[in-house]
């Protein structure tokens, strides 16, 4: 059947089949999900200065908003994930989503900086649901290539989000003042609720829940899993870095306007979403493992090189290049080391997804204070911190254990995939495969 992003095919079973049923609609409000993130961090960001000025505060403690976001963000699929497995995967969603609801409208009304600080934690929490149930749902239903192909696809929206998110931010902001821009992320909430109410079915059946409470924690304990999860974090972490970085390195370092900047910004998220496309075609016949192995590989020449190119004296312009292949080298990697990490726990698939997601906001938390070290004139940190990350990633995935298993054990591109059981005899770091009926 033919999804609804840019005429890609996705091998799900359709509505009615045996086995799992990751439909294009399913899979777009799982994607939709998974984006909140970036319309609940970039859409204000151009209406910061007036912020400060409405608010009778500073800068710095504007941008605390953000902060507290971001470890909501974090904390809250510590919370979601685990409650997830223990109660079904619809009920916690509905439940933080309305939450989600609920604090937007708060933040958008707040009459002070210390409300809309506070709000935006729980703003940031409760947001968290649709990401960490969204991933869990997809590891419910899918496996192995099927699966790694659903979280490739949701990175196709994902990509765009970003890009989206600022520029719509930005004009809103000049017509309707930030606190405008606040109750769009509002409206926003109210629909990601209305359509998780709709159209993401309970996934988790009861006999399956409560696993992590009977020792399915200790999964999280499992090599591939940790491989696979450090991989995709130290990942994650270059594309926050390159983010929170790029408008003091475009407009400041570079030296180009607000409209090239969002050009050239644009650019590399298409990337992003390109080779997310590739990674999902390329999964019809290429193991998950491998995939991401190409990425690792290839985000680590490009950071190298970007490295390199901030520390001599070429011009700053040439960072673009090396740039735009490190941020497009993640589409390799993020959705396959998703799969190949929540494959490892599929008896917790709700809490290795909160400990995935939860590592991945909480190391972008630490990591952008450190981007702007040295001041707004240098690139400097930003490849520093890249070039760091991208070898831990490599490292990461070098851990992966070598007796996990080889592409005959995922589902073919053309098979039905088959609903999991707990398994407490597989072998340390493996994957768990299909039960054949």
């Amino acid at each position: 059947m033919k999804d609804p992003i840019g005429g890609l095919l996705l091998s799900v079973p359709s509505q009615g089949s045996s086995g799992s049923k990751i439909t294009p609609a399913l899979l777009t409000m799982l994607a939709v999900l998974a984006s909140v993130a970036p319309f609940g961090i970039d859409m204000y960001l151009s209406a910061f200065p007036r912020m400060a000025v409405d608010l009778h505060t500073s800068a710095s403690t504007v941008e605390l908003t953000l902060t507290t976001f971001l470890l909501g963000l974090a904390a809250g699929q510590l919370v979601f994930g685990p409650l997830s497995d223990r109660y079904g995967r619809r009920g916690p969603l509905l439940a933080g989503s309305a939450v989600f609801v609920t604090a937007s409208v708060l933040a958008a009304l707040a009459p002070t900086i210390t409300v809309l600080v506070t709000v935006r934690l729980l703003q940031g929490a409760s947001a968290s649901a649709g990401m960490v149930i969204g991933r869990a749902v997809i590891a419910d239903l899918e496996t192995g290539r099927s699966a790694a192909r659903a979280f490739s696809l949701m990175m196709i929206v994902s990509g765009v989000a970003p890009v989206v998110a600022p520029l719509l931010g930005s004009v809103l902001a000049g017509a309707i003042g930030w606190r405008g821009v606040l109750l769009v992320v509002a409206a926003l909430a109210v629909a990601m609720l209305a359509g998780s109410a709709a159209i993401v079915r309970e996934s988790l059946p009861p006999e399956r829940r409560g696993t992590a409470q009977r020792g399915g924690f200790r999964l999280l304990g499992r090599r591939a899993y940790g491989s696979a999860t450090g991989t995709l974090v130290f990942s994650f972490a270059v594309l926050m870095a390159y983010i929170s970085a790029s408008p003091f390195l475009y407009q400041t370092v570079i030296g180009v306007g607000a409209v090239p900047y969002g050009l050239l910004f644009a650019l590399n998220a298409l990337g992003l979403v390109a080779s997310s496309a590739a990674s999902s075609r390329l999964l019809h016949r290429v193991e998950p493992r491998r995939i991401v192995a190409i990425g690792v590989a290839w985000l680590l020449i490009a950071s190298l090189a970007l490295l390199a190119l901030a520390l001599t004296p070429l011009g700053p312009v040439w960072l673009t290049v090396p740039l735009f292949f490190a941020v497009a080298s993640l589409g390799f990697i993020l959705g396959p080391a998703m799969a190949l990490a929540l494959d490892a726990v599929p008896d917790a698939a709700g809490t290795g997804s909160a400990v995935v997601g939860a590592a991945q906001f909480g190391l972008a938390a630490l990591i952008t204070p450190v981007i702007s070290v040295a001041g707004p004139h240098t690139a400097v940190p930003m490849a520093i911190a890249i070039g760091a990350l991208a070898v831990l990633a490599a490292v990461s995935y070098a851990l992966f254990p070598p007796s996990a298993p080889t592409v005959q054990n995922f589902p073919a591109a053309d098979e039905t995939p088959h609903s999991r059981t707990p398994s407490t005899s597989a072998p340390e770091g493996a994957l768990a495969a299909p039960k054949e009926h």
